[in-house]
């Protein structure tokens, strides 16, 4: 058996604001905003909501589907671009919470968008290792964030909340990943300096040399090595900053609408950075058969994305999904507030001497 996807869980915010709500306070047409990204909403954290509450939600869900006792786990890594601290892992928290402490290794990671994949990746690394000195048996691997947009900018119609925690092993496998590779350049196409509360970004730079270039090679570098064509694939799954972007790289690469729609969650969500590609992962699980075929690609700013051949195997006839809440039951539900909430809720207005 490949070594692969154990068990998964997601989490998603109940909280939502929509485009017209954005622009009314701004003077910008919001409704003609959302239409342009292709987003009807996005989730927005709670006040007593971060990277850290929304990894150990996601992850706790994960076992609760495997049935497994969490001290089995050997690593955790946790990726993301909003930690909730500058200097202290997020995936201590996690490991603790889930009472996986103290015999494993924990990190944090981040590579914008992709820091969630890189850590399935370091995951994948451990679990196939030969050393008989590495005796991790699962490792869990966890894409979280609660996003930044300046008020007024362009990002605060997409950035949202969600995460996802994949746990990692050999045995038991209900998605195997056949192979794993990744496209990386120097790519300064969105950034944010220490110190500074929101990110910049280079506009239209993000989409041609950035976004699509990344995607577009890694598939096509998985595809070319497996020998296989879009046809191939029951399903796929991108990097999705808006719900245009994923929709035009699919069509560029050769996939159908109906190979890309189980996974396209942004339209309902908006942009879950680390979590983005892994939540539409996940969602493709939730409807997926045994033997169906995946074609996984995360993007990260900066810039890099990672990909992932995936096959469903037999093991999903009796995985308990049941166990948790399945993707859409999360992104179909939730609470619209008004600018003024979601100001409150983002912390963009504090009380004097806070």
């Amino acid at each position: 058996m490949r070594s692969g996807i154990v068990s998964y869980g997601a989490y998603v915010p109940k909280y939502r604001i929509l485009p017209k709500e954005i622009g009314r306070v701004w003077g910008q047409d919001g409704e003609a905003m959302g239409k342009a990204l292709n987003i009807s909403a996005k989730s927005v954290p709670g006040l007593d909501e971060d990277t850290a509450t929304i990894s150990v939600m996601a992850a706790r869900r994960a076992l609760a589907r495997s049935g497994m006792d969490p001290s089995l786990i050997g690593a955790i890594y946790v990726g993301s671009e909003s930690h909730p601290y500058a200097v202290k892992p997020t995936a201590t928290i996690v490991s603790e919470a889930i009472r996986a402490a103290p015999y494993l290794t924990a990190s944090d990671l981040e590579f914008a968008c992709k820091a969630g994949t890189a850590g399935m990746q370091a995951c994948l690394g451990l679990i196939n290792s030969p050393d008989e000195n590495i005796p991790i048996q699962y490792a869990l691997a966890i894409g979280a964030d609660t996003s930044q947009g300046a008020p007024g900018n362009a990002l605060e119609y997409s950035a949202s909340a969600g995460g996802v925690a994949f746990i990692i092993g050999r045995e038991k496998v209900i998605a195997s990943i056949d192979l794993t590779m990744s496209y990386t350049t120097d790519t300064p196409d969105f950034w944010r300096r220490e110190g500074m509360k929101y990110p910049s970004h280079a506009e239209r730079f993000t989409g041609k040399p950035a976004y699509f270039k990344h995607i577009q090679n890694c598939a096509g570098m998985i595809m070319k090595r497996m020998g296989t064509e879009p046809k191939d694939y029951d399903h796929a799954v991108f990097h999705q900053p808006n719900g245009k972007f994923p929709i035009v790289v699919a069509k560029k690469l050769g996939f159908t609408d109906e190979q890309i729609k189980d996974g396209l969650i942004c339209p309902y969500i908006g942009n879950t950075y680390s979590g983005s590609m892994m939540i539409g992962l996940a969602a493709i699980l939730d409807v997926a058969s045994p033997g169906d075929r995946v074609l996984a690609v995360s993007y990260g700013s900066g810039a890099g994305s990672d990909g992932f051949d995936i096959t469903i195997t037999d093991e999903m006839k009796t995985f308990p999904k049941d166990k948790a809440p399945l993707v859409n039951e999360m992104i179909s539900g939730g609470k619209v507030i008004d600018y003024a909430i979601y100001m409150k809720l983002r912390e963009k207005i504090k009380l004097e001497g806070e």
